[in-house]
C-alpha cells in the first residue's frame, strides 16, 4: 500500500481536535486512509452511501453518544449534510465530559453542501486535503507514469496503459454522470463533459468566460457557476494572479487548469508518454502537473499565485510562503536551463526571495542573476521540508 503524506497530518489533527474533515475526489484515497488510521486504534465505521448504514444514524445522538469512547469514521459525509449540526452537540457534550480529541474522522468528496454545512462545527475541527498521488509518493523513476496516468491510485498502478486509460474514460463518465449531480445542481452530463474537454484543451490558460459561454451556448455566469462547482470538487484549479501596485498593466483573470494530469489526458484521448509526447496540450499539462505537485510539497496556508503582464512578462508558479517571502518558480517541459527574458522581468518587477526553473531532468545549480534550476521531485523536497 502507498503511505500517503498526509495521514501524519490527519494523526496530529486528531490528536488535538475533537473532528478531522478529509476532503478530496472520489477514488482518490481517502477510504483507504481512514481505513489505515482505524488499524491502531478502537473505530466505527460508517459507508453514508450505505442504506443500511444511514439506518443507523436515524437517531444520530443515541447511535453516536454510545460511540464516544471509539473513533467514528464517517465516510461520503456530504450524502448526510444534516448530521453536522448533530456533531456539533456531541462534540460540546464530550468536551464537556473531559473527551477533547480524536472523536470523528469525516471523510467526503468536496462539494458547495459539505464546505457550508461544516461551518457549524468552526472551533472544532480541522481540514485536511487528500489529492490524488503526487511525486514525492512514488518511486522517482515512476515520475512519467505518474503525470501520463494522474494520480488517482487505480490508474496508477494499472496493469498498462490501455487498462488506466479505460478506468480514467469510465471514471470520468461516472462523475459526470452520476456523482456531480448527487453533489451539486443539475447539470446535463453531455453539457459538463463538452465543459471538462473545453477546459483539457485549453489547460492552464487564462479563464475566457465569454470564449467557454459561446462553445456552450449558454451565458457567462453560467460557466462561472460551472467553474466554481469543478473548483469545489477539487477536479480544477482556480490559479489566481499576483496583483501588485508595480505601475505594470496586469493580467487580472486566473488561469484555470483540470488539476489531474491523467484525467486532462483521457478527455483528449492521450493515451500513453508517446502520444502526450507530440501533443499539443504537452508543454501545458507539464506544467499543471508540476503545479499541482509544488502545491501539494508546499507547507500549510501558502498562497499559490502566478504573475502576467499584458507585455509577455510572467511568473508561472509564485508560491507566498509563511515565514518564507515569496518563490518565483518557472516551468519548463524540456532540458534546456535557461530562465525566459520574461521571467527575468518579472522578478525584476516583484524580488523574490527565492528563484527557480524547473525542468524535467534531476540536476541541480545555479544560473544567471540568482536563478536556480532544479528537478521536480528535488523542489517538492526542499518545499516539503519547510513544514
Amino acid at each position: 500500500m502507498i503511505q500517503r503524506h498526509v495521514e501524519a497530518t490527519v494523526r496530529d489533527r486528531l490528536a488535538h481536535l475533537p473532528a478531522v474533515v478529509v476532503l478530496g475526489p472520489r477514488q482518490a484515497g481517502k477510504t483507504t486512509l481512514g481505513r489505515g488510521i482505524a488499524e491502531s486504534r478502537r473505530t466505527v465505521y460508517l459507508d453514508l452511501e450505505s442504506a443500511r448504514d444511514r439506518e443507523k444514524l436515524t437517531d444520530p445522538a443515541f447511535y453516536l453518544g454510545a460511540h464516544e469512547d471509539s473513533l467514528v469514521i464517517l465516510d461520503e459525509v456530504q450524502r448526510v449534510p444534516e448530521l453536522f449540526t448533530e456533531l456539533r452537540g456531541l462534540i460540546d457534550h464530550g468536551r464537556a465530559r473531559g473527551k477533547r480529541s480524536g472523536r470523528f474522522l469525516l471523510l467526503g468528496s468536496a462539494s458547495a453542501d459539505l464546505l457550508h454545512q461544516s461551518e457549524t462545527l468552526a472551533g472544532r475541527v480541522a481540514y485536511v486535503e487528500l489529492p490524488p498521488l503526487q511525486i514525492l509518493e512514488v518511486p522517482g523513476r515512476e515520475r512519467d507514469r505518474l503525470w501520463v496516468r494522474g494520480g488517482f491510485p487505480d490508474s496508477f498502478l494499472a496493469a498498462n496503459d490501455a487498462q488506466s486509460l479505460a478506468w480514467r474514460e469510465a471514471f470520468v463518465r461516472t462523475y459526470v454522470e452520476r456523482d456531480i449531480p448527487q453533489l451539486g445542481p443539475r447539470i446535463p452530463a453531455t453539457t459538463l463533459l463538452r465543459f471538462l474537454t473545453m477546459l483539457a484543451h485549453s489547460q492552464g490558460g487564462v479563464l475566457n468566460a465569454a470564449q467557454l459561454a459561446r462553445a456552450l451556448a449558454v451565458d457567462g455566469k453560467t460557466v462561472k457557476r460551472y467553474i466554481d462547482l469543478m473548483v469545489d470538487l477539487l477536479l480544477v484549479r482556480r490559479l489566481q494572479p499576483y496583483l501588485t501596485n508595480a505601475g505594470k498593466r496586469l493580467v487580472r483573470s486566473p488561469k484555470v487548469f483540470v488539476r489531474d494530469s491523467g484525467i486532462v489526458h483521457a478527455l483528449l484521448g492521450i493515451a500513453d508518454w508517446e502520444a502526450l509526447s507530440g501533443h499539443p496540450v504537452s508543454g501545458a499539462s507539464w506544467e499543471g502537473f508540476v503545479i499541482e505537485n509544488l502545491i501539494a510539497a508546499a507547507p500549510e496556508r501558502t498562497v499559490p499565485l502566478f504573475y502576467r503582464t499584458v507585455v509577455g512578462a510572467e511568473i508561472n508558479l509564485l508560491l507566498e510562503i509563511p515565514g518564507r517571502g515569496l518563490w518565483a518558480i518557472e516551468i519548463k517541459q524540456g532540458l534546456s536551463a535557461g530562465p525566459a527574458k520574461g521571467f527575468l522581468i518579472a522578478c525584476d518587477d516583484l524580488k523574490p526571495v527565492r528563484k527557480f526553473v524547473v525542468n524535467a531532468g534531476n540536476e541541480r545549480y545555479a544560473i544567471a542573476a540568482g536563478v536556480e534550476v532544479i528537478g521536480l521531485r528535488e523542489l517538492a523536497q526542499t518545499l516539503a521540508a519547510l513544514r
